[in-house]
């Protein structure tokens, strides 16, 4: 996985990575964090059409239980069955292994950087 000055980051704590017109999505360490241990995560099907802002899966924790928000509109490529089999991947790499999905795109809409984020979060 690239660096994490390298990734760009949405308000709602998810990174994003982009390769040509496909986009890998995750949740940040700061998110991981605040969610406490990861027990359960619900991700879209692929081929599935999501739109950018809206809820397209959901990550459980022993403390509460978050939305995964697209932070593109695409169409879902890729799933990460390793994170829904072993969820603590989430809290363990939430920038390698703990990836979520993968989305082709046409456009790719307003990120934050990495230095936007941090301020953001407060680092």
């Amino acid at each position: 996985m690239a660096e994490q000055s390298e990734l760009q980051y949405t308000a709602e704590h998810e990174w994003v990575l982009v390769d040509g017109a496909t986009a890998t999505v995750g949740i940040t360490a700061y998110a991981a964090d605040k969610l406490g241990d990861v027990v359960f995560v619900e991700l879209p099907a692929v081929g599935s059409d999501v739109a950018s802002g809206t809820v397209v899966g959901e990550i459980e924790s022993t403390k509460s239980v978050g939305e995964l928000f697209a932070p593109i509109t695409g169409t879902v490529t890729e799933t990460n069955d390793a994170v829904v089999d072993s969820p603590e991947l989430v809290n363990g790499d939430p920038f390698g292994a703990g990836w979520l999905i993968k989305v082709s795109f046409a456009e790719l809409p307003p990120l934050l950087s990495y230095a936007e984020y941090s301020a953001l979060i407060g680092e």
